[in-house]
């Protein structure tokens, strides 16, 4: 009996996995990818185009504040000129404190791209309401090209 047990085959020990195991486990995971990934890309631009909205909300209000503290009169000019005059301190004449900027930083859209101003507004960017045109370029950054998000439109 002992010479029988001696002799038995012994079952190989596996330490591993197969190729076939391995191809498998990639071939499923390829699978989930695609069924994934594109839904996670179409709400990652649906997320930035939410978020210049938003900043376009922000920069509309800064300037309707300014123009309630100016009798109506909204700031005149486009970009850079009224983005550094909403951004500067003014100097009240009742005190000697200085009066906070109606924008802390300049504002920007999802893409990181600094949103476009432009009052009286004319072209393409004017509106029914009388107020200033504010604008994204987009995710393209070519104005005019129809995926800009703007105040004056649903879009």
């Amino acid at each position: 009996m002992q010479v029988a047990r001696r002799f038995a085959r012994r079952r190989p020990v596996r330490s591993g996995f197969t190729l076939i195991e391995v191809l498998l486990v990639l071939a499923i995971l390829g699978v989930i990818a695609a069924m994934v990934v594109p839904n996670l890309l179409g709400r990652q631009d649906e997320a930035n185009r939410r978020a210049s909205r938003i900043s376009i909300s922000g920069f509309e209000n800064a300037v309707k504040q300014y123009a309630a503290e100016h009798d109506g009169q909204f700031p005149e000019g486009n970009g850079d000129s009224v983005i550094q005059m909403l951004m500067t301190p003014e100097q009240t004449d009742d005190s000697a404190k200085p009066r906070a900027p109606y924008l802390e930083k300049e504002p920007r859209d999802a893409w990181k791209n600094a949103l476009r101003y432009e009052y009286p507004a004319s072209g393409n960017h004017q509106s029914t309401t009388g107020k200033p045109a504010i604008w994204s370029a987009g995710p393209d950054r070519q104005d005019d090209t129809g995926d800009d998000i703007n105040n004056w439109s649903q879009n």
